[in-house]
């Protein structure tokens, strides 16, 4: 495996990429979950995949590929996986609502937050793409629906600090695994 020369940059460029490929999809989706690769590596072990990806995204350090998820929350869903050593992230697109800073204290627990959340006379419906490398980065983009254009989406490394932790959680090897370089 390669190392990326800017892996925050990266992370920031293709959670872009999730989030403008999520937006071309519309709203009301389900959550989606992508593996991060980087494309050298991938295009080492598939060089097939050369074409398909075009010149562009070739030149992009880390490739997203999506994964089949099943019907279970996403809580679930993130709980269950541990990335084989070859994926260097992972990110994922989820619809939510969101209440405005200050509005009150949120629950701790997550159905009453959703609840909570869905009765805020000043709840906003977002789309959040969140992302995590294994080497630490965090980066995501957020659109609101009530602001659905490109120059209005919210980008930053620790927007939603909660489910950067469950996506890092993902990246951590099982304990007595050892890496493949040892």
């Amino acid at each position: 495996m390669t190392t990326i020369p800017n892996p925050a940059a990266a992370l920031a460029d293709v959670v872009r990429e999730v989030e403008a490929h999520a937006a071309r999809s519309g709203w009301d989706q389900p959550a989606e979950l992508f593996a991060l690769v980087e494309t050298a590596d991938l295009l080492q072990r598939e060089p097939h995949l050369a074409e398909l990806l075009g010149v562009e995204a070739q030149n992009q350090a880390l490739t997203p590929v999506e994964q089949e998820t099943t019907s279970e929350s996403l809580e679930e869903l993130l709980a269950s996986i541990l990335w084989p050593p070859e994926v260097a992230g992972c990110a994922v697109v989820v619809e939510a609502l969101t209440v405005p800073p200050g509005a009150g204290e949120v629950p701790r627990d997550p159905e009453a937050a959703a609840e909570y959340a869905a009765a805020h006379p000043d709840r906003q419906e977002a789309r959040i793409v969140a992302g995590a490398l294994r080497s630490g980065e965090s980066f995501c983009a957020i659109r609101q629906r009530a602001h659905d254009e490109d120059d209005m989406v919210l980008a930053g490394p620790d927007l939603v600090p909660a489910l950067l932790e469950l996506l890092h959680t993902t990246l951590q090897p099982e304990p007595g695994d050892t890496p493949a370089d040892e």
